[in-house]
């Protein structure tokens, strides 16, 4: 009998999961709906001790407002953590909605504000869209801490999947603008490299399931507007590009064993800690791509939670 490589708890929510595999610009409509639906039916908790408010912020020069979705604590003090939170989805879906869940549990239990980047996707508006909507929300984050009664020296930035790949180049954008100190990337398992899938191969049995080769291949063709694996991709597109890591934030990387993003994430994590940058890596075994957003009560997800919720109280404590 074959060994199925997918951890036991993981296995059935591959039968009703969407994947997005044959994603095109004739699916992207409805896989952008599908992706949205899919979400709506994982049963989380309501976190009614979180306030959240929606509301527009001044976008890059030329281009429009960018939406914000600010979850604080009910019960706060004052100058307490900010974490500018990334959604997931290709650069080519998503909204904040899909990792509203995410948000509300870390402002919940670690009684932090986050303000959530509802930035432009491509294929409709390609790079550098997205990652200048992200550096504009952050510059707005740190110029209004007062208002938002938030700690400047605490600011950091996260995301996962597309969203993790953004806080990346995001990371480095800030350390090269020298404009906003940040003082941790959380990057859960990041959209990192355009060549992965296509001029970079890796294992066949990383990509197999949600996302996929022939997904990543389409998704950084409509964000990066030429071929991915093209020479002269911006490290600010795609953060694996950058030939000088030196000076960046300290970072926590997680993925699951078998994420297409699997050898991409652990490459950059050695690649951070080899120029200093302090950097916790945590690996899911038999774990493929959000699995933690479609299965959160499966026990090797709760692991994974609490190893990014306790990277990142302590990045935040004084």
């Amino acid at each position: 009998m074959p060994h199925n490589p997918v951890a036991p708890e993981f296995r059935a929510a591959l039968k009703v999961l969407p994947s997005f595999d044959g994603l095109c610009d004739q699916t992207l409509s409805q896989t952008r709906e599908a992706f949205i639906a899919a979400i709506r039916t994982v049963e989380v908790p309501s976190y009614t001790d979180v306030d959240v408010e929606t509301r527009t912020v001044p976008g890059p020069v030329g281009a429009p407002q960018v939406p914000v979705v600010i979850y604080t604590p009910r019960e706060r003090d004052e100058n307490i953590p900010v974490l500018v939170y990334i959604h997931s989805g290709g650069i080519v879906s998503g909204t904040p909605e899909v990792d509203d869940a995410r948000c509300r549990n870390l402002v919940n239990e670690l009684g932090i504000v986050i303000v959530s980047v509802d930035y432009r996707l491509a294929p409709e508006a390609p790079y550098p869209a997205a990652i200048e909507d992200c550096y504009a929300v952050l510059k707005w984050t740190h110029a209004n801490a007062d208002k938002l009664s938030v700690d400047r020296a605490r600011i950091a930035i996260g995301g996962d999947s597309a969203g993790g790949g953004l806080t990346a180049c995001l990371a480095l954008m800030a350390r090269d603008r020298a404009e906003v100190p940040v003082c941790f990337q959380l990057l859960i398992y990041p959209m990192l490299d355009d060549r992965t899938g296509t001029t970079v191969m890796s294992s066949p049995e990383l990509g197999k399931y949600i996302w996929t080769r022939s997904a990543n291949h389409y998704a950084w063709n409509a964000y990066l507007g030429q071929a991915p694996g093209s020479a002269g991709v911006s490290e600010y597109a795609a953060a694996f590009r950058a030939a000088d890591l030196h000076g960046l934030p300290p970072a926590y990387i997680g993925v699951g064993s078998l994420d297409l993003f699997l050898d991409e994430d652990l490459e950059y994590a050695k690649r951070l800690m080899a120029v200093g940058v302090p950097t916790e890596v945590c690996v899911i075994p038999g774990a493929y791509h959000v699995f933690d957003v479609f299965i959160p009560e499966a026990p090797l997800s709760k692991i994974f939670k609490n190893s990014y919720f306790s990277a990142l109280k302590r990045a935040f404590a004084k």
